[in-house]
């Protein structure tokens, strides 16, 4: 089945001579996405020069997706005779395929504009995404499009994109985005959800739990949430893994002085780096968030293998250079990438994020949907999330009314991948006023928290009506500590705090017990939602107190049950265990 997908588009794109392509009117363009200004932080720099090269990213409409959130859904669903059956690559690939219609027609339009046959690439065994390298001039003419350099003083990062595209009316059923068009985010400019933290003294250890009340070691974090008398014994199989992007490097003497002040019984062991799309490992620029997020996934699940994706990208825009490329589009390269491999880490980790309404919804849907084919793939993704409470800054929309409402992180709104928020302190243990939380702009409320998030809804009332959307998919899913977090970076230790330290302590959890899950004849978690959602509720430590404060509100409040500042609260691993 996947040789006779992959066989359509090689005819498809490589063979279009044979095609008509008079016969359709690539001259009726009607628009894709657009803004109506440049994006906050950005500026016009410049016309783009004509000669210079992007590589476009074109997603193509996957003929069966439908059924591969209903596979998707089933082999999720704790309940379903087919749960934990996980999809193989050959299966999601067959799902997700583009409809050979579409790779004709999309074939025929390259072929109008004298896209070479050399220029075309396909980075996905299903086909449905191919990259198409052009000058800005050819793809203007092919988007209806003007490319400028924008430039982000905060970040000083120039990048070539445009505030609007257009797609011939004849390919709007076909291609369901573009990119770099009107997505202006880069992994400079997205808000890495850490911080540190000077005002907290580090310390060289924890004595749980009094010292952890302020300072957060894996001892506390293990002793807090039950795992610290676990043994791992599924190595040979289960795999934990860590999604870091441009510029950040984990350092593996670091790693070692961390081991030797916090978990001396795993000194000697490392991580593996795998380099995607051009990413480095450089040992001289350890990064705070990539030190942060291997030290603790290690810290508390080893020995289980962990790995790091060190993810490039094409280089920014250089004004005065005409051959580099211009893409850096976040998540794109990496999940291409990790879903393009045989064997996919069964939990995975990331801590970035931006504004949802930053996103164009084209590209935000492409990218979550991407992430069900992970969960499919037997994958439990985790993501920070965020750490401005329900909106950090002015919070007005840029939609032009300049309406001030929630702004909802992404991608931690995607409904299918689990996000973490965040707490601090013990005996109790609160929400932290930084955790992420509240409603999506665009993804609907999933079936398996419709019970718990209406609940929370109607308690509510008429609070904060109007300025978030009471039917939407809601997050967090879970929390975890995130203050006070002691990292080791360029052989001094630091306090970290922020989401981020969150989202990699749930992950290890979870990596554990898809080991005691692997070592009792089992299968891997996947997507995790269905499951959290009905049957290991009574696993967590319930936050009822604490709030998530922004755009000049209190935020949403923590109470008994679910709340959109620390989901279902914490791990307790003992309890989870017992349930799974």
């Amino acid at each position: 089945m996947v040789r006779l997908w992959r066989s359509a588009l090689v005819l498809g794109l490589a063979y279009v001579s044979l095609a008509s392509p008079l016969q359709k009117r690539w001259d009726d363009l009607v628009e894709k996405h657009s803004w109506t200004e440049i994006p906050k932080g950005w500026t016009f720099d410049s016309a783009a020069p004509a000669e210079h090269k992007l590589d476009l990213r074109i997603g193509l409409k996957q003929e069966k997706f439908d059924e591969l959130i209903a596979n998707l859904m089933q082999v999720s669903d704790p309940f379903h005779e087919r749960y934990g059956q996980h999809l193989s690559q050959e299966e999601v690939d067959a799902l997700i395929a583009p409809h050979p219609d579409s790779v004709r027609t999309v074939g025929e339009w390259l072929s109008f504009h004298d896209v070479n046959h050399s220029d075309i690439t396909r980075p996905t065994g299903a086909g449905d995404w191919i990259t198409v390298r052009v000058s800005v001039a050819q793809a203007e003419r092919m988007l209806g499009a003007k490319y400028n350099v924008y430039y982000h003083p905060a970040s000083s990062e120039r990048v070539v994109r445009t505030i609007g595209y257009s797609l011939p009316r004849e390919l709007h059923s076909h291609i369901d985005v573009v990119a770099p068009t009107t997505y202006f985010g880069t992994m400079r400019t997205m808000r890495a959800t850490s911080f540190l933290q000077p005002e907290i003294q580090p310390i060289s250890d924890a004595t749980p739990p009094s010292t952890c009340r302020t300072t957060i070691t894996p001892s506390c974090l293990r002793t807090l949430y039950n795992t610290i008398n676990y043994v791992p014994t599924s190595t040979s199989t289960n795999k934990l893994g860590v999604a870091g992007y441009l510029d950040e490097y984990a350092n593996r003497v670091d790693l070692q002085t961390f081991f030797s002040r916090f978990r001396t019984d795993a000194q000697g062991s490392s991580y593996t780096t795998v380099l995607v799309n051009g990413g480095l490992d450089d040992q001289t620029n350890p990064g705070t968030e990539a030190n942060l997020d291997i030290q603790y996934t290690t810290g508390i699940s080893y020995p289980t293998p962990n790995t790091y994706y060190s993810t490039g990208g094409s280089p920014p825009f250089i004004p005065d250079s005409n051959t580099p490329t211009d893409t850096n589009e976040p998540y794109l390269d990496w999940l291409n990438f990790i879903l393009s491999q045989s064997t996919i880490p069964q939990v995975i980790t990331t801590s970035y994020g931006d504004d949802e309404q930053t996103v164009p919804y084209d590209y935000a849907v492409s990218v979550c949907n991407l992430f069900a084919q992970l969960g499919a793939r037997g994958t439990t993704a985790f993501f920070s999330s965020g750490d401005a409470g329900v909106g950090g800054g002015s919070c007005t929309t840029n939609d032009g009314t300049n309406r001030v409402i929630f702004q909802p992180n992404f991608p931690a709104s995607c409904p299918y991948v689990t996000t973490v928020g965040g707490t601090h302190g013990i005996s109790p243990e609160t929400a932290i006023s930084f955790s992420g939380g509240g409603f999506s702009n665009y993804f609907a409320r999933p079936s398996y928290q419709q019970t718990a998030v209406s609940q929370y809804v109607a308690g509510l009332g008429t609070t904060y009506s109007g300025l978030y959307n009471a039917s939407s998919r809601a997050y967090p899913d879970l929390a975890a500590q995130s203050n006070g977090f002691q990292v080791v970076i360029g052989g001094s230790v630091y306090s970290v705090g922020g989401t981020s330290a969150s989202s990699p302590t749930v992950a290890a959890i979870f990596s554990l017990l898809t080991d005691y899950r692997l070592a009792n004849g089992k299968a891997s978690f996947g997507f995790l939602n269905p499951l959290l959602y009905s049957g290991l509720t009574t696993g967590f430590n319930d936050i009822t107190s604490g709030n998530n404060p922004g755009c000049g509100t209190n935020g949403f409040t923590a109470k008994t049950g679910w709340d959109p500042v620390t989901g279902w609260g914490t791990p307790d691993f003992l309890k989870l265990q017992a349930l799974v």
